[in-house]
């Protein structure tokens, strides 16, 4: 069915002062900002993706004008052409800049980043909606709505819970600004606000059963592992095994080489020793591999501790007063377990439930303990392999 054309009056030209987008039809649309600001634009539609084209001010380029240029546009895009082109030297300069989502987030985080104590959260900001936010980068700012915004939290909502309260708080907080720079409605809600709103539309996250434990930023990481595989002591291969293999302190303090596959590079802890009383297989990296190997005795018995800390009576101890030698005293050793699963969530694509899993954590959600039926131990093997390399 064609476009209705025409739909607006000079008279309600003259006379709309709601903010918003006001179709006259076939792409047209007078824009009013809350600032008061009125101009033309055209808007085109490609690839399931909106593009803004600014006409003019409207109180240069009158009605007749603006329904003229659009569908000169029209044409051009039916004719393959870019629609800008139809713009004379002088209309295109006076096209009013209406910056995308991507570009005013740029703008927005390179306003207020000098402020932020920690130089890894500029990063963090732009990784995170560059990754994530992709689906609006390319939308006008002025025209986020609530749907733009499920379609980017919804496939990450649960698979990569921590992740996405952050990336729905940086959105909200760039929508604000917009809000505040005027190009958003004031009386208008925030689209990426969570309570009254998004909290109705998106399904409840569930929290998992665990404490809370100083734990180091995984950026970090890989600079603390060089200082720690520097130090010759047993409790530093033991620190190290627990990191690469992300596991409880008490499990490795505890393992035995009886309970490591060297064929199969597999860890089976058993239930007595595991928090949920269940057995646990860990998929063991080329890394953790190489470290038993670099410790294991000409005659091993199976039943003999891989970690018999002299004079530690195998406790946690060992490694917290290593911790506190390195100057990390600020972190605990269980804390090691938070910066794997920081580091999975922000940046590697693996499911929510297979990091969990690699954490042995009582899950909660049904669909995530259906997990439990199997081990996946496939795609536990290669998220430890990618666990292993990015702390080289």
């Amino acid at each position: 069915m064609a476009r209705t054309l025409n739909q607006l009056t000079a008279r309600e030209v003259a006379s709309l002062k709601e903010p918003g987008r006001h179709a006259d039809g076939g792409g047209l649309y007078l824009r009013i900002t809350s600032a008061g600001g009125r101009s033309w634009v055209f808007m085109k539609a490609s690839n399931g993706k909106r593009a803004e084209i600014g006409i003019g001010a409207a109180a240069s380029v009158s009605l007749a004008t603006a329904r003229r240029i659009a569908g000169e546009m029209r044409e051009a895009v039916a004719t393959g052409k870019d629609p800008r082109s139809v713009l004379s030297p002088t209309e295109a300069q006076n096209e009013p800049a209406i910056p995308t989502f991507g570009a005013f987030a740029e703008q927005y985080i390179s306003s207020v980043e000098e402020g932020w104590k920690n130089p890894v959260h500029r990063q963090q900001w732009r990784n995170s909606l560059r990754d994530h936010a992709s689906r609006i980068r390319d939308l006008p700012v002025t025209d986020i709505s609530t749907d733009d915004v499920l379609a980017v939290l919804q496939p990450i909502w649960l698979p990569k819970a921590e992740t996405a309260k952050r990336v729905r708080g940086r959105i909200e907080k760039i929508l604000d600004a917009a809000k505040a720079r005027g190009l958003r409605p004031r009386e208008s809600m925030n689209p990426a606000m969570l309570r009254g709103h998004l909290a109705l539309l998106l399904p409840k996250q569930s929290k998992l059963q665990r404490g809370h434990h100083p734990a180091l930023p995984f950026r970090e990481a890989p600079v603390f592992m060089a200082a720690l595989r520097a130090r010759p002591a047993l409790a530093a291969r033991c620190l190290e095994f627990v990191i690469l293999t992300a596991a409880r302190s008490g499990e490795a303090l505890g393992a035995t080489w009886g309970e490591i596959d060297c064929h199969q590079k597999l860890w089976t802890i058993p239930a007595s020793r595991m928090k949920a009383g269940a057995e646990h297989i860990v998929p063991l990296s080329d890394a953790a591999m190489a470290l038993l190997q670099s410790i294991r005795p000409d005659a091993m018995n199976p039943s003999e501790p891989i970690f018999a800390i002299a004079g530690a009576a195998r406790s946690n101890m060992a490694m917290t007063m290593l911790l506190r030698r390195m100057g990390y005293g600020h972190v605990t050793t269980h804390g090691f377990r938070s910066t794997f699963r920081d580091w999975a969530g922000d940046t590697t694509t693996y499911p929510r439930e297979i990091v969990e899993q690699a954490l042995a954590h009582t899950i909660q959600n049904k669909a995530e303990r259906a997990y439990r039926r199997g081990t996946a131990v496939d795609r536990r093997r290669q998220l430890m392999h990618d666990w292993a390399g990015y702390l080289k």
